[in-house]
């Protein structure tokens, strides 16, 4: 750990995890092992992180986000926690923690947030798949889904290594190693019987 993170006396830091200069994580936060967080970065109270997960710098983890193991999350990325943000209630008073019900976003084993996209709660993403760096995620998006822009749009599947798939014109989807092939089904990518 850097010397000069913030790290909460309550929060639980799994073995051989990272914490880099001025990050800082707050009070029972849950970081699994061998996770690093990189400089500048936020990880909000409560939050918690699956083993071997990579928050880059500056990106910010707000409460009560569920990282699953293996979750990729690149430089500025901000997963949002509030669907109705204002500093003030009607009356004019600031609001405090008791003024509003905290969301989150859940991240499942594997998916990557490219750098500086925006994933606005409550949303899921799907396990391994692949948010494309700038872009602004509204809707849940399934596993092993590319989405990329402003909402953010499924424009494509990638494989478990972050790859695209490849259309084969027969409705099927083969990795770039083709190796391995999939079917849609009602919306979700599957393992295709050979």
């Amino acid at each position: 750990m850097a010397p000069s993170a913030d790290v909460d006396d309550r929060a639980v830091i799994g073995e051989g995890s990272s914490i880099w200069h001025l990050a800082q994580v707050r009070e029972h936060a849950r970081l699994g092992r061998d996770c690093v967080v990189g400089r500048g970065a936020y990880i909000g109270s409560g939050v918690t992180l699956g083993d071997n997960c990579k928050v880059q710098n500056y990106a910010l983890v707000y409460e009560p986000a569920r990282l699953g193991h293996g979750v990729f999350i690149g430089p500025a990325v901000v997963l949002t926690n509030d669907t109705y943000p204002r500093a003030v209630t009607p009356e004019g008073d600031l609001k405090s923690a008791d003024d509003w019900e905290a969301v989150g976003v859940t991240i499942e084993e594997g998916a990557a947030i490219g750098a500086r996209a925006v994933c606005v709660a409550p949303v899921t993403i799907g396990a391994w798949a692949l948010v494309a760096a700038g872009s602004v995620v509204t809707k849940d998006v399934p596993s092993h889904a590319l989405v990329a822009g402003v909402p953010a749009r499924q424009i494509g599947w990638v494989d478990r290594e972050g790859r695209p798939l490849v259309a084969t014109g027969d409705g099927r989807w083969v990795s770039s190693s083709g190796t391995d092939h999939y079917v849609v089904v009602d919306g979700a990518l599957n393992p295709a019987a050979n």
